[in-house]
């Protein structure tokens, strides 16, 4: 019998057209899958649609197209431990597909058709009562508030460079609180965050060479200090593909963090909330295509 698969695709991503996913569908059809196609037409459907798929089907098998914001959205309708998922890059950056070594939409229907999986982590944060999962990083303070501050209309227009802009007007409006993060027994006082589950950033730059998405726990990098120049060298050091590094940067593993505070987070690439968060890693959360 046929195996049965969904498409949760988002028709607005940057790189998204009927006639890809009409190819895709047709490779899969050609290798004995059954693939339904859904649409999106605002971000609130692609978990709404995850989890009615879940609640349908014992062992669900999700194919989310779209960039890290609607992969994250698929992600947030799964049930722990149950589905598997794949991956059609269909975004802006398309770090998960990077961190799954998927170079383009062809490469992933190869990776569809044949089928094997590895076991995903993801994070987990909570904040007032709500909660959500990521799979790449959870930034807070600086980058939080880059990721606040994007406009859509700059977004639209010029795509990563929208986040370019945001981050020298939140250079320009400098923010010197501090936070403090308790981290498996460590306290660390800094003025801003990353909780890396994934080693990539925004693209194929490496900001976390540790973190893996497919081994227990974070790698959590801390910029002591809130001096610019400081980020600034972080931002050189990726670009230029050197490990984070300095006396103001630390780099440590951790599980369970809890985050006080009043700075912004962002989590996958979209903006979430405001500290104080609680952030614990959840192993085995789903099979990934790979």
């Amino acid at each position: 019998m046929a195996e049965r698969c969904f498409l949760i695709v988002n028709p607005t991503s940057g790189s998204y057209s009927q006639q890809k996913i009409e190819r895709v569908m047709t490779a899969l059809r050609g290798h004995g899958l059954v693939p339904e196609l859904m649409l999106t037409g605002s971000a609130a459907d692609a978990p709404l649609f995850a989890r009615r798929i879940c609640a349908e089907e014992a062992e669900p098998f999700i194919i989310a197209g779209g960039g890290d914001g609607t992969i994250n959205g698929v992600v947030n309708g799964l049930v722990p431990g149950r589905a598997t998922l794949g991956v059609l890059p269909f975004g802006t950056a398309n770090v998960l597909a990077r961190e799954l070594n998927i170079r383009s939409v062809d490469d992933a229907v190869q990776k569809l058709v044949r089928g094997g999986t590895r076991r995903l982590q993801v994070g987990l944060i909570e904040a007032r009562g709500e909660r959500k999962y990521f799979f790449l990083m959870a930034g807070i303070g600086f980058d939080g508030a880059v990721v606040e501050n994007v406009r859509l209309g700059e977004k639209k227009i010029i795509g990563k460079g929208a986040y370019l802009l945001s981050a020298l007007r939140t250079l320009a409006a400098w923010d010197r609180q501090q936070l403090e993060i308790r981290a498996d027994g460590r306290v660390v006082e800094c003025h801003g965050a990353v909780v890396c589950n994934g080693a990539k950033y925004g693209g194929d730059f490496v900001l976390a060479p540790v973190a893996d998405i497919f081994t227990p726990g974070f790698q959590v990098l801390c910029v002591r200090g809130g001096k610019r120049r400081t980020y600034l060298k972080l931002a050189l050091d990726m670009v230029a593909g050197r490990p984070p590094q300095g006396k103001d940067i630390a780099v440590f593993p951790a599980r369970e963090l809890e985050i006080s505070g009043n700075k912004a987070i962002q989590v996958d690439g979209d903006y979430y909330c405001h500290a104080p968060v609680r952030i614990t890693a959840v192993e085995d959360f789903v099979r990934v295509i790979v």
